[in-house]
């Protein structure tokens, strides 16, 4: 009797299982279904299939997107962003955890209270100071994802850090190394779990981010999500066109998804390990 109810319990937990990838999946299939569609196929019936596969909504969205820019734009700020905050955030935090002063405490203290402040109490005069000095660009982004980004990334290096024994530090110096190679040579490759959590904790934010390219970035140097804005802006009551260029500009996360799900698992859990 008691393994029936076990078996039951493990049913209705497959079954309620099911019903939640539905429910996941289901703007999925509304936006790539629809992206092939006409403008009457549509208001017709959303949740149908298609008549035919119409590739020009892909083609004239594509265009219109200004795709391949867009998504360099993305790459570009993206990338730089996360390697300067692993950078800057891995010395910060290995600096912060050797050096134990009051000193220290206090600006470990700081960065940790930084996570707490909202984007929003800071917006204006963070683009009125960055204005005033020519900083509204994809450079002063960049700087601005540094400062916004480092207090959670130093954050889980600190604690990383706590579980490397001192001694590797004092073996390494006896050994001839400076602090430097210290750093580099020993410390930061033990650091490639947290390394990789940070790196997929702040490629999704900064990937996805809208509000402060829109305060900062020109349509001309748009990023994918802030170009959707315009491009939706632009086409909100053409759905198929809408659609087709939402399907385009998730692409580039399903393929970052599909090649590096291997390291994402590893490093969410083994960094939570930490």
């Amino acid at each position: 009797m008691r393994r029936n109810k076990e078996r039951r319990n493990l049913l209705g937990l497959e079954v309620f299982g099911i019903v939640l990838g539905l429910i996941w999946l289901a703007p999925f299939y509304l936006m790539i279904v629809n992206a092939f569609k006409t403008k009457r196929e549509i208001f017709s019936g959303v949740l149908g299939l298609p008549e035919t596969l119409n590739i020009g909504n892909f083609i004239q969205a594509f265009e219109e997107l200004t795709f391949l820019k867009s998504l360099f734009n993305s790459i570009l700020i993206s990338t730089l962003s996360i390697a300067i905050i692993i950078l800057f955030s891995s010395m910060a935090a290995y600096a912060l955890n050797r050096n134990k002063s009051k000193l220290s405490g206090v600006f470990f203290f700081v960065f940790v209270a930084a996570m707490l402040i909202p984007f929003q109490s800071v917006m204006i005069p963070l683009i009125s100071m960055f204005g005033s000095v020519n900083m509204l660009n994809a450079p002063g982004l960049i700087f601005m994802y540094l400062g916004f980004g480092c207090s959670l990334s130093i954050f889980l290096y600190h604690g990383a850090l706590t579980g490397i024994p001192k001694a590797l530090d004092e073996a390494a110096i006896i050994d001839g190394a400076n602090r430097f190679q210290l750093f580099w040579y020993v410390i930061f490759p033990l650091l490639k779990p947290i390394s990789v959590t940070v790196a997929i904790l702040n490629v999704i934010w900064i990937w996805n981010d809208y509000l402060l390219p829109s305060l900062v970035l020109g349509e001309a140097n748009a990023t994918i999500p802030l170009k959707m804005f315009y491009f939706f802006g632009q086409y909100t009551k053409q759905w198929h066109l809408a659609l087709a260029g939402l399907s385009i500009a998730v692409i580039p996360v399903i393929i970052f998804y599909f090649f590096a799900q291997k390291q994402i698992i590893n490093g969410v859990s083994e960094g939570a390990v930490k």
